[in-house]
């Protein structure tokens, strides 16, 4: 079948009807198929259709961006079979050959696109950026998130390859100044990364509503928007604005195929915009993870005077305990991501669920707000 937005009920329905009068015992007809669908389910033919949805061969402008510990083949392969982006994380795994065993576990899971998330970020010991570069591309991703300090060298490796022909490469930004600077590197989409955002929104501390207006003020490029976002109303505000899709993370760790622990699924789905934190405020690396324990020692001892030093904090913030939460279940074991679009979140469905659910309602949005353009002699009625 075509990649559509229908269901899999559509499908089978159609495919049922077809065996009927067909006899046909699968769904190899797809012209029957098709044909059926157009006339009993119009509605459901359509979508939305963006730069990003066409540059990529999806169906639904939406990515599931790079995730650590949470990005990983189960997760990916939904989302991409869904319609939408998925992303593997590449420094979840421990080494360049485990992203590699990443990569062809999730190609026997979906025949659908699918990139790998690289991001740099301040450490004390820099883990193989090169290599796990070197390793995405030889397995054959064509599609690259790239986030964090000084991504030069990387969009240039992506670019000149020969293996990377035809690459296409994403590159968050939480400033438009760092955004033009990424477009001067030849990377092909920006996401706009606003204060709303779970991990590091940058220290300028510059709203969504603001910063993708500003973006469609200033760059060149395209652009998705990414933090706050997860559901249908996100989606159509993002567009407004001049976004071609939109990010979602937090959205996507409370699904089915998400393999962090049923407890912290809950977890967020009892939360609430308020149940976020910034750390590391006075060391100027800023995160914003949820509200726990560990978190909130955190900030006191940064509040303490004098502030704190990264070494007094590291065994509270390390990432092997933010880990072991999406393992044992414990919200309160170490420091994990999450974003203020937990207080959106009451369910935590398929991704196929969500990604139709988004689309549809989307539609439905996108035409109602068609309807508040009248006539000038309706307007005064």
């Amino acid at each position: 079948m075509p990649s559509l937005p229908v269901s899999p009920l559509m499908v089978g329905e159609a495919c049922s009807v077809d065996s009927a009068i067909n006899g046909s015992r699968s769904a190899s007809n797809t012209t029957f198929v098709l044909q059926y669908l157009t006339r009993k389910h119009p509605d459901k033919l359509k979508m939305i259709a963006t730069k990003l949805t066409k540059a990529l061969g999806i169906t639904v402008p939406v990515v599931q961006g790079g995730m650590q510990w949470v990005g990983l083949p189960k997760l990916v392969a939904a989302v991409s079979e869904a319609g939408g982006l998925g992303i593997l994380t590449a420094l979840t795994q421990p080494s360049p050959d485990a992203l590699r065993d990443a990569i062809r576990k999730t190609k026997t899971l979906t025949k659908k696109p699918f990139g790998v998330n690289i991001t740099i970020l301040p450490t004390i010991n820099p883990p193989d950026y090169e290599g796990y570069a070197r390793v995405a591309v030889g397995e054959g991703i064509r599609i690259f998130e790239t986030a964090g300090n000084n991504p030069g060298p990387l969009i240039k490796f992506f670019k000149a390859s020969t293996a990377s022909e035809g690459c296409f490469v994403i590159h968050k930004c939480t400033t438009i100044r760092h955004a033009k600077s990424a477009a001067r590197m030849g990377v092909d989409f920006l996401s706009i990364d606003g204060l709303e955002c779970a991990g590091h929104p940058g220290e300028e501390d510059i709203g969504g509503l603001v910063l993708l207006a500003r973006a469609a003020q200033e760059l060149s490029i395209p652009y998705i928007a990414s933090g706050g976002f997860a559901d249908a109303r996100g989606l159509v505000s993002a567009l407004a604005l001049g976004a071609e899709g939109v990010n979602m993370g937090t959205r996507f760790m409370c699904t089915e195929e998400s393999e962090i622990h049923p407890n912290i699924k809950q977890k967020i789905i009892d939360s609430s915009e308020q149940d976020t934190v910034h750390i590391f405020r006075t060391l100027h690396n800023t995160a914003r993870v949820f509200k726990n324990k560990v978190s909130q020692e955190v900030v006191r001892l940064e509040r303490r005077p004098g502030g704190a030093k990264f070494e007094e904090l590291r065994d509270l913030v390390s990432g092997q305990r933010g880990r072991v939460v999406y393992e044992n279940g414990d919200p309160d074991y170490g420091i994990w991501s999450a974003g203020i679009a937990m207080g959106l979140i009451k369910d935590a469905p398929s991704c196929e669920v969500l990604l139709r659910r988004i689309e549809n309602e989307a539609e439905g949005i996108i035409s109602g707000l068609s309807n508040l353009v009248v006539a000038n002699e309706k307007a005064r009625l």
